[in-house]
């Protein structure tokens, strides 16, 4: 009996469902949390070939929720930690590492070499990044986020609408697994919805997970979903760009204080908090100019952009400078 009988079995999924899995190729973004349970049950399903991304470093502060890792993998890239627990869990599956953040310049190329997306990052500017990449390369993508002891997974782009015609605007405030807290039981939960999602789109089962939204709230112990194949697609009028795609001719307003940010975003960056921005004389770009927002996650960049665009009708681009050293 080989490894996969007891899936293979499934009516659903059969040796027609085993090959698209033995022949897909899934980049993941994120090897934290949420990757943990998915990575190890994509690779146990026998993917063919998985890319992983992710800038980050394990710390031991991951490790409740971060299944993947061990104690002695703390100060290791976290795609390298995760590639090496994954090969001895099947060696059939090629694994590629890529140690590095996901941005605006490198995600269309990762995107258009992929089968499907999955978006564990757990953070909305990766979130509309990657939506915005797979919809224009008609590439399926699983997003999820978790936060606290509540989460949801979706299926956005391919056949279905993207992420922003769900979300079309970010969040009032930003919160992290760090600021916040999170419960690691939760987050697996979370992570293994999402594999089986990915797992329903590359086998093709009815109906398709694609337009689908499940959320599961562990406080009340409630989970629900919805469909949304018919909404509308909205004009992406607020797109992240990568800091090095900055130009010369851009008016760039780096929002970060410089105890925040010693370096800022590019060097004819302007220094102005989100407060003073909103509330000041009005800064507005010259004919022509592209006007650049930069931030740390990219929310104070999304906000001072939607107050710009109430006055401005010219192009915007937003900036998530995260935590990159020198940024």
């Amino acid at each position: 009996m080989n490894r996969y009988a007891r899936q293979t079995c499934l009516p659903a999924m059969g040796e027609p469902g085993q090959a698209a899995i033995r022949n897909a190729h899934v980049l993941v973004v994120g090897a934290g949390g949420l990757a943990a349970p998915a990575l190890q049950y994509l690779v146990g399903a026998g993917i063919g070939r998985l890319t992983l991304v992710d800038g980050d470093f394990v710390s031991l502060s991951n490790l409740h929720r971060q299944t993947l890792f061990r104690e002695a993998d703390i100060d290791c890239p976290k795609v390298e930690a995760a590639a090496e627990t994954l090969r001895a869990l099947n060696a059939d599956c090629t694994i590629e590492s890529v140690v590095a953040p996901l941005d605006p310049a490198n995600a269309p190329k990762l995107v258009a070499h992929s089968t499907l997306v999955l978006d564990c990052a757990d953070s909305f500017a990766v979130s509309y990044i990657l939506s915005d990449a797979c919809l224009a390369a008609g590439v399926p993508l699983i997003s999820a986020s978790v936060l606290g002891v509540a989460g949801y997974t979706g299926g956005f782009c391919g056949t279905a609408p993207s992420l922003r015609a769900v979300f079309p605007d970010l969040p009032d405030r930003a919160a992290s697994c760090a600021t916040a807290g999170v419960m690691g039981p939760v987050v697996g939960m979370i992570g293994a919805a999402q594999a089986q999602m990915a797992l329903a789109c590359l086998t093709g089962q009815s109906p398709s997970p694609l337009g689908q939204v499940l959320t599961i709230d562990m406080q009340t112990y409630r989970s629900s979903s919805f469909r949304f194949d018919a909404a509308p697609e909205p004009a992406a009028d607020l797109r992240f760009i990568a800091a090095s795609q900055i130009t010369a001719s851009d008016l760039v307003v780096d929002l970060r204080a410089a105890d925040e940010a010693p370096v800022p975003i590019s060097s004819h960056a302007r220094r102005i908090g989100l407060d003073a921005f909103r509330n000041g004389p009005g800064l507005m770009p010259p004919d022509g100019a592209r006007a650049v927002f930069a931030c740390r996650s990219g929310l104070r960049a999304w906000q001072a952009a939607t107050h710009l665009r109430q006055s401005w009708t010219g192009e915007i681009a937003l900036v998530a400078a995260g935590d990159t050293p020198g940024m």
